[in-house]
């Protein structure tokens, strides 16, 4: 996972900076749940991080790429006044950190858990993540629904994904994306390609492999009740829709068992 993102570090943020129904659903989550401290695991460079940052008092990430967190310090170097006492970053492996506190929300958002293959490396981050929780805190696991991903046929095809201009250079980027699902391992082998074009036409290739774990909702509560949850809701998008067959998204809110 660190090799991947060192390559698309500097791609990330343009990439997703449309991206923002997800950030509403957390704003309705800390609505709703009321302030606590948080704590999201693979923050990045802090895109869901600083947007919650402005609504609670104690946000905190852990990535352990750095060149992510790179670009998160960098943020927070040029924020308002107020989120730099508000906002941690921790550079470590999530198996490996000691927080030294508990938290009202914990979240594994837009596919984090996807990077975690085997099921030991699964449970161990369940297990750890249960102990951080306080008695009311709440778990959120955002993912994609498997069963699309199932039904949709192979191709290994390089199908382009998205246009857009690097706001640092200037420099349009054709992102487009392989991939193979191993289905009997659940594991989804994708090469993200990145064009960089710059103002003379002159094209730069960037390769990024990647490999994804897919989980189906029966499995992920199976590995929630082993580990000390009981999941209370699920969701089929960011709407806070029913989870049913042919939605985007499996949204997961799990509290201690």
């Amino acid at each position: 996972m660190a090799g991947f993102y060192a390559q698309i570090a500097r791609f990330y943020d343009a990439e997703h900076r449309d991206k923002s129904d997800d950030l509403a659903f957390y704003e309705r989550l800390v609505s709703e749940h009321g302030p606590g401290p948080l704590l999201e695991v693979g923050c990045g460079s802090g895109r869901v991080l600083f947007h919650l940052a402005q609504r609670l008092t104690d946000v905190q990430g852990v990535d352990s790429e750095a060149a992510m967190l790179a670009r998160a310090r960098r943020r927070l170097a040029h924020s308002s006044a107020a989120l730099p006492g508000r906002i941690g970053l921790h550079h470590a492996d999530v198996l490996q950190l000691e927080p030294g506190q508990r938290f009202r929300y914990l979240l594994l958002s837009y596919n984090c858990l996807m990077h975690f293959h085997t099921q030991n490396s699964q449970l161990a981050l369940l297990r750890r993540l249960r102990n951080w929780l306080l008695p009311e805190g709440l778990l959120v696991i955002d993912l994609p629904n498997a069963g699309e991903a199932f039904a949709t046929e192979d191709s290994e095809a390089l199908m382009l994904e998205r246009c857009f201009h690097d706001p640092e250079t200037g420099h349009l980027i054709m992102q487009q994306a392989s991939s193979r699902l191993d289905r009997a391992t659940q594991l989804m082998h994708t090469t993200w390609v990145y064009d960089e074009i710059d103002g003379d036409g002159l094209v730069q290739r960037t390769l990024a492999p990647v490999v994804f774990r897919h989980f189906f909702f029966s499995e992920l509560r199976l590995l929630l009740q082993l580990c000390g949850f009981r999941d209370e809701a699920c969701y089929g998008d960011y709407g806070q829709e029913p989870f049913e067959d042919g939605c985007e998204r499996l949204i997961v809110l799990a509290r201690a068992a």
